[in-house]
C-alpha cells in the first residue's frame, strides 16, 4: 500500500493544485461523450490509452469486458448502460478487449473452473463467441479450445458483446435515431496497437484504417 499512499499524497500536493480548475468544473456534474467498457485487468488504463481527462469517459469494467444481453433482471452493467445513454446522453460506446485476457482464457475451457462458480457463470456470457470459434474450426461443442485460439476468441468476444449491447432498449433507441455509435476495440498490450470494428462489423481493421477520416481531420 505504500506506493498507493504516496500516490494520494502526490495527488493532493501536486496534481490537484495544477488542475484545480478542471476539478472545480467537474464538481457539479459530468457530461462525458464516451461510455467505455473494458476489462478489470490491471494492465488496462482507459484514460492513459485514450489520452483523456477526468470527466471525458464514463467507465464500466468487469472480467472479460462482458455486456450481458438485456433482461428484466437488473444488474450493475444494465443500470450503467441505461444511465449513460438515457441520462448522460453519451454519443459513443467503446467495448475494449485486450490481448492475454485471463477471462477469455477461462472461457476457452469453462469446465475447468469448478472452484470458481461465479466466474464460470459470468463467462457464460462469452459462450456465443466460443461457439463461433468452435464452428469455424470444426471443433466439438463439448471440447475445450486450445490456447492457439485465444486471440481469435478475444476478438470474437468483443464482436459478440457489441451485439449484446444492441439488445438494451436505451441503446437500441439511440441507434435507431443515429444518436449513438458503437465501437469495438482490441488493445494489444505488448505493441500498444488497437484493432477496431464497428457496430455492424464482422471483422477488425487497423486503428488508422478504421478511423482514417478522423485522423486526416486531426492531422490536417
Amino acid at each position: 500500500m505504500e506506493h498507493i499512499v504516496r500516490g494520494v499524497l502526490d495527488f493532493r500536493e501536486n496534481v490537484y493544485p495544477e488542475r484545480k480548475d478542471l476539478f472545480g468544473a467537474l464538481a457539479d456534474g459530468q457530461s462525458p461523450e464516451v461510455l467505455f467498457f473494458t476489462c478489470s485487468d490491471s494492465r488496462i488504463d482507459p484514460n492513459l490509452l485514450t489520452g483523456s481527462n477526468p470527466g471525458d469517459l464514463f467507465i464500466c469494467r468487469n472480467a472479460g469486458n462482458i455486456i450481458p444481453p438485456h433482461s428484466n433482471e437488473t444488474g450493475g452493467m444494465t443500470a450503467s448502460i441505461e444511465y449513460a445513454v438515457a441520462v448522460l446522453k453519451v454519443r459513443h460506446i467503446i467495448v475494449c478487449g485486450h490481448t492475454d485476457c485471463g477471462a477469455i482464457k477461462g472461457a476457452l475451457d469453462v469446465e475447468a473452473l469448478k472452484g470458481l462458480p461465479h466466474v464460470k457463470e459470468w463467462l457464460g456470457h462469452c459462450r456465443s463467441a466460443m461457439e463461433i470459434v468452435r464452428e469455424r474450426h470444426n471443433i466439438a461443442t463439448d471440447a475445450c479450445l486450445d490456447s492457439q485460439y485465444l486471440n481469435e476468441a478475444i476478438e470474437e468476444n468483443v464482436l459478440q458483446q457489441v451485439q449484446h449491447l444492441r439488445t438494451h432498449p436505451a441503446v437500441a433507441a439511440k441507434l435507431a435515431t443515429h444518436k449513438v455509435q458503437i465501437h469495438g476495440w482490441v488493445y494489444d498490450i505488448k505493441s500498444g496497437e488497437i484493432r477496431c470494428c464497428g457496430q455492424d462489423s464482422l471483422e477488425f481493421k487497423k486503428f488508422d484504417d478504421f478511423y482514417a477520416d478522423i485522423i486526416n481531420r486531426v492531422k490536417g
